[in-house]
């Protein structure tokens, strides 16, 4: 498979039908980094690396309350130890950390996604439900609702598509709106012109395809949660989708920021419902990598250093350590291709990790050996990555002794 590259997270990127690598790294928009700042600490982006625009709130990543991991209130504390004592428990051991609450998006935010540039033409609409109800103890809370009520006006010439939104952040707390209108250094490509547009009618497919990865992965995450005691740390809820076309171009095909991706309606890579799943969870895995104080180049990088000196650019020596198969036209595997980098690697071993765990996950053989069942490096990095992110889950079968490398 012979492709070039397109842009991702923060300039981290894709693989597309165009865009050479080293012209896609030069996709920095400096002059707008703070309205993409990050929405918890340890993801800063990298220098040089490709934003959204100007004004594009970030949804807020989860955060732990004020307070979270310190002393109780007295009175909590004080009945806390009187439960204890009827237990019989040790008066003194300490009461089990609160868990940290979900992420969500606010109303407010969820407003700023859906109408962008546009909100004084629907003014009306949206002070209607900025006002709705007041809402009662067993119904959803008036923030709920006024999400609902928003993603009502937004979509209110296609009622499938609206349908689709709407159990999109019932189901996972993700709002799919617009992105902004603006201008993108393409490097040697010049500049592109990105507009929004909503996936409705014709384009409706890329919301339904949105909505199925997504639930997809809510189902991934969920079962290998089930199967591990440590926590699965891969956030998958709570999402701004924003949605536009390239004018006269088809890249690029997804870029993210801030718990934000960017999705291209005419982007050469969203061609299948599959094609589109495997792209998310790309972005999804820069954007955790970003939370987890970009830990692909802590943990990653003495593992890809190593065979990068071991290999070049040669793609026959390269072959059992590419975690997929794409190519750069005219360079070499995506994973290794000069200037993408480590995070580059991780996200591609990333999406191998996610394939080959889903098809255990449903009782499918893999179409190939498994990735860990090559070199010792692909073992070691495959352990660390399902460490960090996903509790140390494999349900991959445990390799043969004396299996072949991975080729």
């Amino acid at each position: 498979m012979i492709a070039a590259l397109d842009f991702g997270i923060l300039g981290k990127m894709r693989p597309d039908a165009t865009l050479p690598l080293l012209a896609a790294l030069t996709f920095a928009l400096p002059a707008l980094t703070a309205a993409c700042a990050p929405s918890g600490p340890g993801n800063a982006p990298p220098a040089g690396k490709a934003v959204a625009p100007h004004g594009t709130p970030a949804p807020p990543a989860a955060s732990a309350p004020a307070g979270l991991g310190g002393p109780a209130p007295a009175s909590a504390a004080s009945s806390g130890a009187a439960a204890a004592s009827a237990r019989g428990a040790p008066v003194g051991a300490p009461s089990p950390a609160a868990p940290e609450p979900a992420p969500s998006i606010s109303a407010d935010d969820a407003e700023a996604i859906l109408f962008p540039d546009d909100a004084a033409a629907h003014r009306d609409g949206i002070d209607a439900c900025r006002r709705g109800n007041a809402g009662t103890a067993a119904a959803p809370s008036p923030e709920h609702e006024r999400v609902r009520c928003l993603l009502a006006l937004r979509y209110k010439d296609d009622r499938q598509a609206a349908a689709s939104a709407t159990a999109l952040f019932d189901q996972n707390g993700s709002v799919a709106g617009l992105e902004r209108e603006h201008l993108m250094d393409g490097g040697y490509r010049g500049m592109l012109h990105l507009v929004p547009e909503l996936p409705v009618r014709a384009e409706r497919r890329h919301l339904e395809w949105t909505v199925s990865a997504i639930a997809d992965v809510d189902a991934f995450a969920a079962d290998l949660a089930a199967a591990v005691s440590s926590p699965v740390r891969y956030r998958h809820r709570a999402l701004a989708l924003r949605y536009f076309r390239s004018v006269r171009a088809r890249t690029p095909s997804a870029y993210a920021s801030g718990w934000t991706i960017a999705y291209n309606l005419s982007g050469s890579l969203h061609r299948s419902a599959d094609a589109v799943r495997e792209t998310l969870f790309h972005e999804l895995f820069h954007l955790n990598d970003g939370a987890h104080g970009e830990w692909s180049h802590a943990a990653l990088a003495p593992i890809y250093d190593g065979i990068v000196a071991r290999c070049g650019t040669r793609i026959s020596c390269l072959t059992p350590y590419s975690p997929n198969e794409t190519l750069v036209k005219g360079g070499t595997y995506y994973s290794f291709q000069p200037g993408n980098g480590v995070a580059e690697y991780a996200a591609e071993l990333a999406i191998r990790y996610y394939r080959e765990q889903r098809a255990a996950l449903r009782g499918e053989r893999l179409a190939k050996a498994p990735f860990k069942c090559g070199p010792p490096e692909n073992a070691r990095a495959w352990s660390l990555l399902a460490g960090e992110f996903f509790g140390g889950a494999d349900r991959v079968a445990p390799c043969r002794e004396g299996a072949p490398a991975n080729r």
